[in-house]
């Protein structure tokens, strides 16, 4: 089975041609090519390519241009923008464009939204309407992002990043699994996946990440592996490990068995996105 990373962000140096609306603590850029050398070097045939909420915000017209270069190695996830009153235009023209999948949703105590917020209902419709899951990033807000699913029982939703806040530099918090009951409870719901990306930042060991298994392991019980994507969330995960090491531990790991390996890292995902990579 192709090995798919559920997250990755590929992005162009920040010029006055394309400015970046912040500068987080990311290479100065990761181009799309740059991006495949490094999937290409530890075999990842494939990737969910979010386009980078904190350079681009809603624009994904460099996705959409690395898609175009590699089309069977990408498919595309864009942020849409819940103040916008034709935010379900853009997600029908979303659905237009060559390689879509999904979109996302801002849902951090930062966006300062509620979940009966007018804007997501008419997102969360829209996704409906046009058959798109629903990535929603909701860690450090996750009773938010649980009632914002019990609202729309018909919306696919994936949780980005186990719904635990991560690290951008090391070391990971004193508790970084504080949330993790809320996240087990939140499997309940038949309508939604999660994404187990970023899951080596928090680790408070070095490579291999050992401590990361017996949460995770709760989290497999809870979630069950078809409802799980492995995921690096690489280039955020930047400053903490490479992208090797976010591939490698989880590839030589001895608390998987090979096929729930291979669901977690691509089976489980191709499913959620109806997608898998396409070699030449």
């Amino acid at each position: 089975m192709a090995v798919i990373d559920s997250q990755v962000h590929a992005y162009a140096a920040n010029t006055p041609d394309r400015p970046w609306h912040t500068v987080p603590n990311w290479p100065d850029h990761v181009t799309g090519d740059e991006m495949v050398a490094a999937m290409d070097k530890v075999r990842v045939e494939g990737a969910i390519f979010i386009s980078a909420f904190s350079m681009y915000r809603y624009d994904a017209s460099y996705a959409v241009q690395v898609q175009r270069m590699h089309p069977g190695r990408f498919a595309l996830v864009k942020p849409v923008d819940p103040d916008d009153p034709a935010v379900a235009d853009a997600v029908a023209d979303w659905k237009k464009t060559p390689g879509t999948v999904g979109i996302r949703i801002m849902m951090t105590r930062e966006a300062g939204r509620e979940p009966n917020d007018p804007g997501l209902d008419r997102i969360l419709r829209a996704a409906v309407r046009h058959d798109f899951p629903v990535n929603l990033l909701c860690w450090g807000n996750l009773d938010a992002g649980t009632a914002l699913i019990d609202r729309h029982p018909d919306t696919r939703f994936i949780i980005d990043h186990l719904g635990i806040m991560q690290p951008r530099t090391p070391p990971a918090p004193p508790q970084p699994w504080a949330d993790l009951p809320k996240v087990l409870d939140l499997a309940r719901r038949p309508n939604a996946v999660i994404k187990v990306s970023g899951a080596c930042t928090l680790s408070r060991e070095p490579y291999p990440y050992a401590d990361i298994w017996d949460p995770l392991a709760r989290v497999f019980d809870a979630w069950g592996f078809e409802r799980c994507l492995w995921g690096t969330d690489w280039t955020r995960a930047y400053a903490v490990l490479s992208y090797d090491q976010a591939v490698e531990a989880f590839r030589q790991t001895d608390r998987l068995s090979e096929s729930e390996l291979a669901m977690l890292m691509g089976g489980a995902c191709a499913k959620a996105y109806a997608w898998s990579p396409k070699s030449g």
